[in-house]
């Protein structure tokens, strides 16, 4: 069997357009179910962060299997299962999700909103660096000087909390590979078989823990309440529907766009962490977000000068 599915479309520029607004929709969207997840997982307690992992995983392969079926994409899906190129650069995405996943809920479960949030502000730099080092993308003057900011932010606020910001960095360097794989991915596989993929890597090692919670008599799944078992159920939609819709933008996005419109997610995290859950943040804390808040001006204003200039450009 071939290992390339399917090639990229070519598409002529006004062909394109529709692509790319979808593309923006896809993206915008799955960053701000992100934002919002804070709010959602202290509602699952007392389940703990590696019980809501397992779950988040499993139910989200039920989901996705459904959608497959729904889409009839099962056909892909089992291609790519088959295709060893795929199917190890899936893996590889998968235990950087599952990792990432891991390092979110312990600190939205453990009172680090605002870390997690500062995580996803660094991100998009991670993105950016890797589009540059890796796919040889070409960074314009501004958004160099975007991310010379971005380094002083996370200088700063490594100085104001004595201590290097690990939850931080480690949510923004596992999401960040996770990007660039499915960016790579993505023109060969559409969004739910790819994910379905992962989530089925993922799948053994989380049932046989829920397996192994229950037969310790430590599962929170059945003996918590109807009401606390759908929650967790729940939680494979709510974990499928961004992932869905992040792999369906980075299929069309360049990787430095993704990058842009990752910090809807980190604006909605802190403001639920320092108004809603009440998290301490230090003057310095508060220095170093400003000065990321001055890379993302500066991305924002060089990218509708961009897009202006693209849109005035004859088309050729």
């Amino acid at each position: 069997m071939p290992e390339t599915l399917a090639s990229p479309t070519t598409t002529t520029p006004d062909s394109r357009t529709p692509s790319v607004r979808w593309g923006m929709t896809l993206g915008i969207a799955c960053y701000v179910m992100w934002g919002a997840l804070p709010l959602y997982f202290p509602l699952l307690s007392p389940a703990g962060a590696l019980e809501i992992i397992a779950h988040r995983v499993v139910w989200s392969l039920l989901f996705c299997l459904v959608l497959l079926l729904l889409t009839r994409q099962i056909r892909q899906f089992v291609q790519v299962l088959r295709s060893r190129r795929l199917l190890l650069a899936l893996s590889v995405a998968a235990v950087l999700v599952a990792v990432n996943w891991m390092i979110y809920v312990f600190a939205v479960t453990s009172g680090h909103v605002v870390d997690a949030s500062l995580g996803y502000f660094i991100n998009p730099f991670v993105t950016v660096l890797l589009a540059v080092i890796v796919l040889k993308e070409k960074l314009r003057p501004a958004q160099w000087v975007a991310l010379g900011f971005g380094l002083a932010a996370v200088i700063v606020i490594t100085v104001g909390l004595a201590a290097v910001p690990w939850l931080s960095l480690g949510l923004a360097l596992t999401f960040g590979f996770y990007g660039l794989i499915k960016n790579r991915v993505g023109p060969h596989v559409s969004a739910v078989p790819s994910l379905a993929v992962e989530t089925t890597v993922l799948t053994p090692v989380a049932l046989a823990y829920i397996l192994w919670l229950t037969a310790q008599g430590t599962s929170t799944f059945l003996q918590d309440g109807a009401g606390h078992a759908l929650l967790l159920a729940s939680s494979g939609i709510v974990t499928a529907l961004p992932l869905l819709c992040f792999g369906g933008a980075a299929r069309i996005l360049p990787l430095r766009v993704i990058g842009m419109l990752q910090y809807i997610a980190p604006i909605m995290q802190l403001l639920v962490g320092v108004l809603v859950f009440d998290e301490h943040m230090p003057p310095l804390r508060w220095a170093g977000f400003a000065l990321v808040w001055v890379a993302l001006t500066i991305l924002t204003v060089d990218a509708l000068h961009a897009s202006r200039a693209m849109r005035l450009s004859p088309t050729r």
